[in-house]
């Protein structure tokens, strides 16, 4: 039998359980409702950034905590919520949903997959807002992050950890560099995240072909929301992203995220504030909408050694308006970014792709991150660069020009020309090195400008297929001697003979 004790301890144990688990939910009443925003009265003890449950099966975001009411926006359901419904609160933050199933999957701000596939099992919940790493929890930026791209990791380089800005004008490329860097990171053990803010659904649907195409989506995440979603779900999706991706980072992986774009989460932003009846600032944009980046970029690191060593570098990329950099965005996001990729449409529209200005172009804390190698071989470019583009400017007058000066225009044309990229063709490290040795020697002297393009794609085939131990000898990490940079040059040379006695070579 049953003694009567135990009946009694088991029936104090429900009765303990029973307290904890009926929870008085506090309910408000939506006093007016419009636009995506509703005002509820009766709410107390309401967080910022806490999901709100609405009559009728609907959510919204708590913003505006005032002290005659609350201030909130709608994920869905406005034209449906009347004056009078009942509002929830459910007492906790707005939070993604995170595990590493979430890599080859398209999802929403909110982590519900929007690709048609299977359901996802999270692992954990982190906040979409979280505070970025201290000055102590951080690590050197001394890694490098290779694009691929031979302008970028030769004159901009990118370090892990970094926050490096890609802006222009709309169609000059800054998508195609972002999802080029993607594509480089096959096969080097990171993470990319891939945020989608505002973006049409066909641009999105190309960006996905692209990347399951070139078989990136099995290392990558989408997180989207397109131009047709509430401004809510665009507000929320970077902070989301980047909560996926301190979820890799503090487990010890390195992450890129790419931020596409942060004029449209900032148009978001704006159109949200205006409604709670925020004060507006300059061009409307509230007062803090400096804020709203900066704590969203802070959160890129590199974590120290003690806290597992994981980073997080972030691409964010901002359009601007007939190329005005000192706009209010752009120079909001230039002043929290580490650097920035200008890409003009006056290069774009001349056929120079990636249309990277080199001149307005800069990368803060990358040069002690490149490779040894690269930054050996390659110190010198951005001046000849430079002076190149002085001498083209007084080339436009007409005026005769001695025989140093036309060598110097002339090797200049053919950097610039070998500098122009096929878009999803990435170069490797030992690719980009060869390249840089011979564009700045005496060797492309023999090479007219219009075959530079068809020499560039020959010599790296050549010397794959011929001079493999000359692969091997080079090492990026180590400085390039002087035999091994001359031996480079006279294989260049030789190609080049071949190439004059068979032009289809070249």
């Amino acid at each position: 039998m049953i003694s009567v004790h135990k009946i009694g301890e088991s029936l104090k144990e429900k009765i303990t359980n029973a307290s904890t688990d009926t929870e008085k939910k506090m309910t408000g009443k939506v006093i007016s409702v419009g636009d995506g925003v509703i005002h509820i009265e009766g709410l107390e003890e309401v967080k910022n950034n806490e999901i709100l449950e609405v009559q009728g099966g609907y959510k919204a975001l708590a913003l505006n905590l005032m002290a005659d009411g609350i201030g909130a926006v709608l994920f869905s359901g406005a034209s449906a919520i009347k004056v009078g419904d009942h509002v929830y609160s459910s007492g906790t933050i707005a939070t993604m949903p995170v595990t590493e199933a979430m890599l080859g999957r398209v999802v929403d701000a909110l982590g519900n997959p929007i690709d048609g596939l299977a359901p996802i099992q999270p692992k954990a919940y982190r906040n979409i807002e979280y505070p970025a790493p201290s000055i102590m929890d951080r690590d050197k930026v001394n890694e490098p992050l290779q694009t691929g791209i031979l302008a970028i990791d030769s004159m901009i380089p990118i370090g892990k950890g970094q926050r490096e800005l890609i802006i222009g004008d709309r169609q000059t490329g800054k998508t195609a560099i972002a999802i080029d860097t993607i594509l480089n990171q096959k096969g080097k053990n990171m993470i990319c995240i891939y945020a989608s803010i505002g973006q049409k659904a066909s641009t999105l649907a190309k960006v996905i072909t692209t990347l399951q195409n070139n078989g990136a989506m099995e290392y990558t995440c989408i997180v989207a929301s397109c131009a047709d979603e509430s401004a809510t779900m665009q507000y929320m999706t970077p902070y989301s992203a980047c909560a996926l991706a301190e979820y890799f980072m503090y487990a010890g992986k390195d992450v890129l995220i790419i931020y596409d774009d942060l004029s449209k989460h900032a148009v978001a932003y704006r159109t949200m504030s205006l409604l709670l009846k925020r004060p507006s600032g300059r061009e409307a944009y509230p007062g803090d909408v400096f804020y709203l980046h900066a704590r969203l970029l802070e959160r890129a690191a590199k974590l120290s050694k003690e806290l597992g060593g994981g980073s997080i570098t972030a691409l964010p990329i901002v359009e601007t308006l007939a190329g005005d950099i000192a706009a209010y965005i752009p120079t909001n996001v230039i002043s929290i970014t580490d650097g920035q990729i200008y890409l003009e449409s006056e290069l774009f529209n001349s056929g120079m792709r990636p249309a990277v200005n080199v001149g307005l172009s800069v990368s803060r804390v990358g040069g002690s991150a490149q490779r040894k190698a690269i930054r050996q071989v390659s110190g010198q470019l951005r001046v000849n660069l430079a002076q190149y583009r002085e001498l083209a400017i007084f080339m436009q007058f007409g005026s005769d020009l001695d025989a140093e000066t036309k060598r110097t225009l002339s090797q200049g044309a053919k950097m610039t020309e070998t500098l122009k990229q096929k878009q999803y063709t990435n170069y490797s490290v030992k690719d980009m090195i060869i390249l840089l040795v011979i564009i700045q020697s005496e060797v492309i002297n023999q090479i007219p400008i219009k075959e530079m393009t068809k020499f560039n794609e020959g010599i790296l085939e050549f010397i794959h297929a011929n001079h493999t131990s000359l692969m091997d000898e080079i090492d990026p990490d180590e400085t390039i001697c002087p035999e091994l940079m001359q031996k480079i040059k006279d294989i260049a040379n030789g190609y080049c003979k071949i190439a004059v006695t068979h032009p289809d070579n070249i």
